[in-house]
């Protein structure tokens, strides 16, 4: 009888992608071992400990190993996602396109981040992208943030026109490794958080202040037609890219391909 053999595009079990993830994680942080191992093992012994200063019985005993080692499973997991983001994290930093790679897989929120740069610079390569959320615009820039603001002010005049008298506003985010940049591992988060605005400046990396309790929402149809009319703006003006550059080839990077599975 012929082997069985996997079906194409069947994906690996659980403790495969973990088997993976823990090489690859451990590639790039050799103390990922100790943390992650502490973690489970933990729950364990604090159970072992209890369990022979109140001296329960043998049911008992069983019960709350289980739930131990249920929990320190879930403990490992957690530690272990944790390290291997940051490795991926840094994989990334620095290399074009990697910011916009990871907020084109946001997909709640209404957010919608093209990989196309709406602006790049070719000597210097400073790109920005545009993208679109139920809080409002966002304009992402990697490069040298004095730049940058130049060609945001630009961008942000471009939106205004096709948004007149209307109030939604536009997030500036430059993405780096400067002071006052915001780092790619704090990149999802910052977008998250944007809720409202007051223009403030160059801080922190965000050009704009947040303020929670003052929020602006879009509904779902004045989204739609925000990224109806931004399309239309970007086509009557182009991308902003100069014939022959390539604009960086953003890539599309996923949490899982950046833990190596």
């Amino acid at each position: 009888m012929a082997a069985t053999k996997d079906r194409p595009g069947k994906k690996p079990g659980m403790v495969k992608q973990l088997i993976q993830i823990y090489r690859y994680t451990y590639a790039g942080d050799k103390t990922m071992p100790w943390l992650v191992w502490t973690a489970f093992v933990a729950p364990v012994v604090a159970a072992v400990v209890i369990g022979l200063i109140f001296r329960w019985s043998v049911i008992t005993w069983i019960f709350v190993v289980i739930t131990a080692v249920m929990l320190g499973m879930l403990l490992f997991t957690m530690v272990l996602t944790n390290r291997a983001d940051r490795v991926g994290y840094a994989q990334l930093e620095g290399k074009p396109g990697a910011a916009i790679g990871i907020l084109g897989n946001i997909s709640k929120a209404g957010f919608s981040f093209p990989q196309e740069p709406v602006w790049i610079d070719p000597r210097t390569k400073d790109a920005i992208w545009r993208g679109t959320g139920y809080n409002g615009v966002y304009l992402l820039g990697e490069g040298n943030g004095d730049r940058l603001i130049k060609a945001m002010d630009r961008q942000e005049r471009a939106i205004h026109g096709v948004t007149a008298g209307s109030s939604i506003p536009v997030y500036r985010i430059i993405v780096g490794t400067g002071p006052h940049d915001v780092k790619l591992k704090d990149l999802r988060r910052t977008v998250l958080r944007c809720k409202s605005y007051e223009p403030s400046g160059h801080t922190n990396g965000l050009l704009a202040r947040i303020h929670p309790r003052r929020r602006f929402i879009l509904t779902k149809p004045e989204l739609a037609t925000l990224n109806d009319r931004l399309r239309t703006l970007q086509l009557a003006k182009g991308y902003g890219v100069p014939k022959g550059i390539d604009p960086l080839h953003p890539p599309r990077m996923s949490r899982r391909s950046m833990r190596g599975r």
